[in-house]
């Protein structure tokens, strides 16, 4: 019997096998997660965690991106993006969690993310003005101006804090409120679970909107990220835990 088949055979004697592998993945994804937030936020921390200090044409960008690569990217929101990619798997497991508990607010909140993960991912400024920056680098003073506005226009549709980019903001982060209103049944997540993950995504909403759509409030954004951000990270972390529990579960 081929190793296919021995799979295939345990999942006839075992229905749910399939499910915990699921929440099995989906824990360990979020454990990924994690670290990568507290790396982003060590990173933001070193850098002052103001983000009006980041240049606010393309011109001052590409010059950011030739002295130092590594923080244009990370200006750019690329390690944003590789956690949103890496949530997937997550939000998968947890709409299997919830399937039967609370299918349609689970169902719509993985719709939802993937939508949001899409715009990101086809928004997402960070490479394209890496490519940009060498050739702004290596461009005559007179070509200079239309490569940068070549870069205005990535970052009208794909900065952070920039309307082009809010969707792909905002909709992942519906997503985790509607997720954690799928979990209110306590049939499967703790209350506490799903207080977490509204209180975060609440006001990591509102900072969304905030430095897309008021000027000069970027100071009182971060403030209200900062709790938002860490209540997030509660919420995943409780999760995480739980989709481990599932995974170990032989019912």
């Amino acid at each position: 019997m081929s190793v296919n088949e021995t799979m295939r055979a345990g999942e006839d004697l075992d229905p749910q096998a399939k499910w915990r592998r699921v929440y099995f993945w989906g824990g360990a994804a979020t454990v990924v997660a994690l670290v990568l937030l507290v790396l982003d936020i060590a990173i933001s921390n070193m850098l002052g965690g103001d983000i009006s200090r980041i240049p606010a044409t393309a011109a001052g960008r590409l010059q950011q991106f030739n002295e130092n690569w590594l923080l244009g990217l990370y200006n750019h929101d690329l390690l944003n993006l590789v956690v949103q990619i890496v949530l997937l798997p997550v939000y998968w497991a947890l709409y299997a969690a919830l399937r039967k508990a609370n299918r349609s607010w689970a169902g719509l909140a993985l719709i939802f993310f993937i939508a949001g993960t899409t715009l990101f991912i086809a928004g997402n400024a960070a490479l394209p003005m890496l490519d940009l920056s060498h050739k702004y680098a290596a461009a005559a003073a007179a070509d200079k101006p239309m490569i940068a506005a070549a870069g205005e226009a990535l970052l009208a549709r794909g900065a952070h804090g920039s309307a082009g980019a809010l969707l792909a903001f905002l909709l992942p982060t519906f997503a985790g409120l509607m997720m954690s209103w799928a979990m209110f049944p306590e049939k499967v997540f703790s209350k506490a679970t799903a207080v977490l993950g509204i209180a975060g995504n609440l006001l990591l909403l509102v900072y969304f909107v905030l430095v897309t759509f008021i000027a000069g409030a970027d100071k009182f954004a971060v403030a209200l990220a900062m709790p938002g951000g860490l209540l997030a990270m509660a919420w995943m972390a409780l999760f995480a835990l739980r989709l481990f529990r599932l995974a170990a579960e032989k019912k």
